[in-house]
């Protein structure tokens, strides 16, 4: 955006922030997004030569308004309208001179994202769209769908947030729940995205993971007692707390098992431990629960070899239950095969291999690929690592995989 990587790190992080606010003060969700994208625009051409502003979230807030009331301005004059455009007191926010510095307008639109009127995946995708920061495609790509279907349900969601009127305000207790396994979910996307970035020329996002964390501390701290918030929020914690040891000085990716563990964040570690272990004790475990334990039992092994694999694939088959997401299955079939061995693993993935979700993802075909090794099948193990590179969208991972195929060609070094 601009080249540098601070000014960068700090737009991504204002954006949410300012579109709250616009949104909260003028209600106009998809024209406040064309006005914060023009006002990022000019923040990224004037900062790196002018310096950033004392107080940049009021600058963008300032700049977006004005933008923003110029293209309302235009809308309203090719309708060939002559009043003045208004709206109820309650839906103004205080200028942007007057906002507080701990004011953080992301939770709400958050919220408001997540509105009953929405279907679930358009709750979720505009989300990612208007809080993640996430781009079309890459929405598309978590919901493994075209990005023309994503572009279209995202157009809808705006205009249904557009029609819909609301106050831009937290909602009330009991819709706040109706909402909450949506905005859960969002979150668990957003930080997905960010730990291992599902396509381009970067293995992982700590921005958007970052966010991921930071909004569900602010939803944990919200609703203390839901063990599902406290669960994701441990998931988020146990998982990148792995971060710093899953690429090489290179970038090149670093599976689990070959990890230096020394480098894992301890502190995140024992705070997602502490956090998952009092919320399974209210004993009514949730998916977001399940997978921290599951992420626990990995960052408390002291090596790879000492992993309780057994204890893992009980809580794959627990989660199962719960959940009929292909992931967790292919997830489920590498536990297995880590505690009885490659071929039981290769069984469940025979189930797996007509499943429509899973049928072109290169995950599939890169943990069959791993299991083939394991199994001593070097020739059809490096046929499915470079299956799995030519499918992979991210560009370490693609790296990765033909790296393992490579390896096992004959006469290459060990």
């Amino acid at each position: 955006m601009t080249g540098d990587p601070a000014t960068e790190d700090l737009l991504r992080e204002l954006a949410p922030q300012v579109l709250g606010a616009l949104v909260r003060r003028y209600g106009h969700f998809a024209t406040a997004e064309d006005a914060v994208q023009e006002a990022l625009l000019a923040a990224a051409l004037q900062w790196p030569g002018e310096g950033v502003p004392d107080n940049p979230r009021a600058w963008l807030i300032t700049v977006a308004s004005r933008r923003l009331t110029d293209l309302l301005r235009s809308e309203q004059a090719r309708r060939r309208r002559e009043e003045t455009w208004t709206l109820p007191e309650e839906r103004l926010s205080p200028a942007a001179d007057q906002v507080a510095p701990a004011a953080d307008d992301t939770l709400v639109l958050l919220f408001m994202c997540c509105h009953p009127s929405l279907a679930p995946a358009s709750q979720i995708a505009l989300t990612l769209r208007a809080v993640g920061g996430l781009t079309t495609r890459e929405i598309a790509r978590a919901f493994m769908v075209s990005e023309g279907t994503m572009t279209r349900r995202i157009t809808r969601a705006k205009e249904q947030i557009k029609r819909s009127g609301l106050p831009f305000r937290l909602p009330g207790e009991d819709e706040r729940s109706v909402r909450l396994g949506a905005v859960l979910h969002v979150l668990y996307l957003v930080f997905n995205e960010g730990y291992a970035s599902s396509s381009g020329p970067h293995l992982q996002r700590a921005e958007l993971a970052a966010e991921a964390i930071r909004l569900a501390r602010v939803v944990h701290h919200l609703l203390p007692d839901d063990p599902e918030v406290a669960g994701l929020l441990a998931l988020m914690l146990l998982t990148d707390a792995r971060r710093p040891a899953r690429t090489s000085p290179d970038g090149a990716l670093i599976p689990m098992a070959e990890q230096d563990r020394s480098l894992w964040d301890a502190a995140a570690i024992a705070e997602g431990v502490a956090l998952v272990t009092a919320a399974l004790s209210r004993r009514t475990p949730g998916p977001y629960q399940l997978q921290a334990a599951i992420a626990a039992l990995h960052d408390e092994a002291p090596t790879a070899e000492e992993t309780d694999w057994p204890q893992i694939v009980a809580l794959y088959e627990r989660l199962l239950e719960l959940s009929g997401n292909p992931m967790v299955a292919l997830n489920h079939a590498v536990a297995v095969a880590m505690a009885r061995g490659p071929q039981a693993g290769l069984d469940l993935l025979e189930r797996l291999r007509h499943d429509d979700l899973l049928a072109g993802d290169h995950r599939l075909y890169a943990v069959r690929a791993h299991l083939l090794e394991m199994s001593g099948d070097d020739e059809a193990a490096r046929e499915a690592y470079d299956e799995a590179a030519g499918r992979a969208m991210s560009t370490p991972q693609q790296r990765y995989l033909r790296s393992r195929a490579i390896r096992l060609r004959p006469g290459s070094p060990a």
